[in-house]
């Protein structure tokens, strides 16, 4: 069984860097998106949301590798970027000025109550999707240090050459000597738009990468249709119940024998707004649960990256199994109470809820 192994910072210009595609995500807030007259726009992006957090947060030297339209859009983007301290690596597009191509957008509103979000992309002519291998001088950019890669299945699924790129990352970020993990992120809407798309051609593509990986982020459901892994039956009394996901964690270790730790958030929805709220970690061949809390969620989205943001930052800083999966825990849950897809939160924050803070007001 492989054990994680992680060398110490020796000045890297990088504690972390990820490979993903960067959106606006509109936002009309509890209004549906079909009855508002304004939207506030959020910088987003699955990869790139854990590198702000990581940043923004917890004080980590993070990057971004992705593609940028150079319109006002990616202007905008860009900026934000900045605003949060994320060095970027660029692949720059031009815009003909009228169909591309585009950053993508996601429409989500927030729900209320018993009323769902609702989310809907609109990815057409997309500049992330056209990256592929050779995009990026992957040598140049892991030469200068960097002690973390990290990329996910929403990018993976963009087009036929993305997840290819993923590949070739990895494989010069293990040259490298960096660790390498990957969040599935299993969406069958993206998985099914895509030529020659569906379960079969996501769990094709996906265990290529995955065969790459050592830390792998997603529950039971992103294990079996991302990957096609079931483990024995198991009768789990609620989605806060950890069995069906440790349940799976032997065919994770024979179907990809590299792996040295896996983990997931678990989340119990009562309504949009109250949700009960874990997280587990498998690392070196033994499980860890984090505690339960109720969540008063003002925004559901972002709170999964939120939560591998903290993880990585436990483990890049060397804390214990049990420590780094609190810090993400804690993390995921404070970002659910803050608009927009990253983090607001401090670390002095994150370590008071870690260690059983509450919300009584700080005087």
């Amino acid at each position: 069984m492989p054990k994680l192994s992680l060398r110490p910072s020796t000045g890297e210009r990088h504690d972390f860097l990820a490979l993903g595609a960067l959106v606006t995500r509109l936002d009309p807030g509890v209004v549906p998106i079909e009855a508002a007259g304004s939207y506030e726009l959020h910088v987003s992006g699955g990869e790139y949301n854990v590198a702000a957090n990581l940043s923004n947060c917890f004080g980590m030297k993070a990057a971004v590798a992705s593609a940028l339209v150079d319109y006002p859009i990616g202007r905008k983007i860009a900026s934000v970027v900045r605003a949060n301290g994320v060095e970027s690596y660029y692949a720059r597009f031009a815009h003909d000025g009228v169909r591309g191509p585009n950053m993508a957008q996601v429409w989500s509103d927030r729900g209320q109550g018993v009323r769902a979000p609702v989310v809907f992309y609109n990815r057409a002519n997309e500049a992330a999707a056209l990256l592929k291998p050779g995009s990026f001088d992957w040598d140049a950019i892991f030469a200068q240090g960097i002690r973390w890669f990290h990329s996910g299945g929403i990018f993976a699924a963009l087009s036929e050459t993305t997840s290819e790129l993923i590949i070739e990352a990895m494989q010069a970020a293990k040259k490298a000597g960096a660790v390498v993990s990957f969040d599935l992120n299993y969406r069958a809407k993206l998985w099914n738009s895509i030529p020659g798309g569906g379960t079969k051609r996501a769990q094709e593509v996906l265990g290529r990468i995955v065969e790459n990986v050592d830390v792998l982020v997603g529950n039971e459901e992103d294990l079996q249709l991302g990957l096609g892994l079931h483990g024995p039956a198991v009768e789990a009394k609620s989605k806060l119940d950890p069995s069906a996901f440790l349940s799976t964690i032997e065919a994770v270790s024979k179907g990809f024998p590299r792996i040295a730790a896996v983990a997931t958030t678990l989340r119990e929805v009562h309504s949009t707004n109250r949700h009960s709220w874990s997280a587990v970690l498998w690392l070196d061949g033994k499980s860890y649960m984090a505690p339960q809390c109720e969540l008063d969620v003002y925004d559901r989205v972002g709170g999964g990256d939120g939560f591998a943001a903290g993880l990585i930052y436990g483990l890049l800083s060397g804390r214990s199994p049990d420590e780094s999966l609190k810090l993400g825990w804690a993390h995921g849950a404070l970002l659910t109470t803050y608009p927009g897809d990253t983090s607001l939160a401090t670390l002095e924050q994150v370590e008071a809820f870690a260690r059983g803070g509450s919300a009584r007001i700080q005087r």
